[in-house]
């Protein structure tokens, strides 16, 4: 069947390479560096598990990533252009990254040469596993037949119900990326207080601490449900899925305690996804991030 339109991401949406590929999705890679001169692309130069493992060695070595570049962008938008196919982007949020402006550079250089390229990017004020549900969503507008357009402007409608409830193995990475703010100063340093988060809309907030890990996983649950008490849709409508970091073994544990709490809570809800969060947010975080991500469906 031939496309409407094509989707593309930069890594930070964190969707498997597999199901990527199911989808036909395009994923950019970030790239990621131990050392501040090597830059590995993620998931191709190396992978998650390594990552995480090298964090994990390496105690004290704070890795930094690094975003896609113009020319990236433009080899991934080029095969679609050139074919006459319209291309959605959709780029993690933009008080992140300048991801973002790459795909935008890269895009106002090839309508020079293809003024007739449609190439649509969109912030999506949100990132990691969040920024995965997002993007298969805009997968399923594609794959139910909506228009190019259409598509992109129900993806806009959407965007702004996207929720990260998480917390972290400690607040050491957060600290030194100084990506934490009013949340590093609320909890100072308190033994083993660990901080529960909401990002919305771009930005991080702090939504409490507690001391212990299953004090403050629990923390980011109850958020969840606080969220899904407030809507007035159904839970039907939303895509939820578990992220985790270094332990999968503990974002299953977690995914199934969320399931048995939700169904005490009434919700109609058998299956939980569990994905992996990549290395875009795994330097900022550490390797123990965990939590989940919510955002209304695009059909429902």
């Amino acid at each position: 069947m031939t496309e409407t339109f094509h989707i593309i991401s930069d890594g930070s949406c964190d969707l498997p390479p597999k199901l990527a590929q199911e989808k036909n999705i395009t994923i950019v890679p970030f790239y990621v560096s131990f050392d501040d001169e090597h830059y590995l692309k993620e998931n191709v130069e190396i992978d998650i598990r390594d990552f995480y493992q090298q964090m994990v060695d390496k105690k004290g070595v704070y890795p930094k990533s690094s975003m896609p570049s113009i020319q990236d962008y433009e080899e991934a938008f080029l095969p679609f252009v050139k074919a006459g196919i319209p291309v959605i982007c959709i780029c993690i949020t933009t008080k992140f990254s300048g991801s973002m402006q790459s795909a935008l550079n890269a895009r106002e250089l090839l309508l020079e040469t293809y003024p007739s390229a449609e190439i649509t990017v969109i912030d999506a004020t949100v990132n990691t596993v969040l920024q995965g549900q997002y993007v298969l969503e805009a997968a399923q507008l594609r794959d139910h037949g909506f228009s190019y357009s259409d598509a992109a402007a129900r993806l806009e409608e959407i965007k702004s119900t996207g929720r990260i409830f998480f917390t972290v193995g400690n607040m050491e990475y957060l600290k030194h990326g100084g990506r934490i703010g009013k949340v590093a100063s609320l909890a100072g340093s308190v033994l083993d207080i660990r901080p529960v988060i909401t990002l919305k809309q771009g930005e991080i907030f702090p939504s409490g601490m507690d001391r212990g890990r299953k004090r403050t996983a629990w923390k980011a649950l109850q958020l969840l449900l606080a969220y899904l008490r407030e809507s007035p849709l159904g839970i039907e409508c939303y895509s939820l899925a578990v992220g985790y970091g270094y332990d999968r073994e503990e974002g299953l544990s977690f995914r199934d305690q969320a399931l048995t709490v939700l169904q005490k809570e009434g919700y109609s809800i058998k299956e939980l996804p569990v994905y992996q969060i990549g290395a875009t947010i795994g330097v900022h975080t550490g390797p123990y991030p965990l939590g989940f991500g919510v955002i209304e469906k695009g059909i429902h």
